[in-house]
């Protein structure tokens, strides 16, 4: 497998922590540099395990989670979306939001955006290709684009003021929209 190969694999990952740590980086709540750094580098971790244990994993779970992947992604962007667009709606301070860089919010989040990665791992293990290279690049490409979506996202919520968490949770949702979609129709 090239090394473009790799980075477009990586990259295509890569978009739902950019697009979720986009929601972060509005939301107001992530603005001490260590909260960022927690958040890019806990995504960039899962993405680099997932394809891992699905490498490790084999061909028999795979079958079973590709079926089901999507809507648990789903199910978790759209429960955390929730949760920030009610926050929202009651008007409460953005700084009082949970932060998603810490505890079991956290988890949420890094489990829903990198489910995906676990089927890299499968098909790359079908493949016969190793794993480690491949999901050292993914775990970085993750990091990376991840911190920048939440400097992204605090240069956005300047501008869109008290409805930052709706939005942000709107696009949590959207993204779990696109995954079940995507999937559909793939």
């Amino acid at each position: 497998m090239s090394i473009f190969e790799i980075l477009i694999i990586a990259f295509g990952l890569a978009a739902d922590a950019f697009a979720v740590s986009i929601g972060a980086g509005v939301s107001g709540i992530l603005e001490e540099r260590r909260s960022m750094i927690r958040l890019s580098f806990h995504f960039g971790l899962f993405q680099f395990l997932m394809p891992v244990l699905g490498w490790l994993a084999g061909t028999e779970v795979a079958q079973w989670m590709e079926a089901y992947n999507h809507w648990i992604a789903f199910i978790l962007l759209t429960w955390v979306g929730a949760r920030m667009i009610q926050s929202g709606l009651k008007n409460e301070s953005l700084h009082q939001g949970r932060d998603p860089s810490r505890g079991i919010l956290l988890v949420i989040l890094s489990l829903a955006t990198s489910i995906d990665a676990l089927a890299v791992g499968f098909s790359l293990a079908l493949l016969n290709i190793s794993i480690w290279y491949p999901a050292v690049v993914i775990g970085i490409i993750t990091g990376g684009t991840s911190f920048l979506g939440i400097l992204l996202g605090q240069k956005l919520s300047g501008r869109i003021g008290r409805t930052a968490s709706i939005i942000g949770g709107i696009l949590l949702i959207f993204i779990g929209g696109q995954i079940v979609v995507s999937h559909i129709f793939h």
